[in-house]
């Protein structure tokens, strides 16, 4: 299979609900094309779906640091770090993906990472 079959391959077992098989299939097209952006996220959202949240978070701070606007991705930043129990580190990313685009997941998710460090804080 060449890469362009290899990621609908990987596009479709995320479809399929399997995304441990499409982060497979990612990763080394993310390796031979690192500046691809969006299989990058698509790798991401693999790693986060399947639970490999500190790869997923890894992923995340590339896209972030090449694009510190991309809103989305600080988003699931936030996300990753809020399954990882690390809410102070998810808050800011969150309240800045919020900020950034009137998406109302985002500022549940903030408001709900804020009320958990208002309460770790007490």
């Amino acid at each position: 299979m060449n890469m362009l079959e290899e990621y609908r391959q990987a596009l479709l077992f995320m479809e399929m609900g399997l995304p441990g098989d499409a982060a497979r299939l990612l990763a080394p097209i993310v390796t031979a094309e690192p500046a691809n952006a969006e299989a990058r996220l698509r790798l991401a959202l693999a790693y986060y779906a399947s639970a490999q949240l500190n790869r997923a978070q890894a992923e995340l701070r590339v896209l972030i640091e090449r694009d510190p606007t991309d809103h989305y991705s600080h988003h699931l930043l936030g996300r990753t770090l809020e399954r990882l129990n690390r809410p102070t580190e998810a808050l800011p990313h969150l309240r800045l993906a919020a900020a950034m685009a009137q998406v109302p997941e985002y500022g549940t998710a903030a408001d709900r990472v804020a009320a958990t460090v208002g309460r770790t804080r007490r």
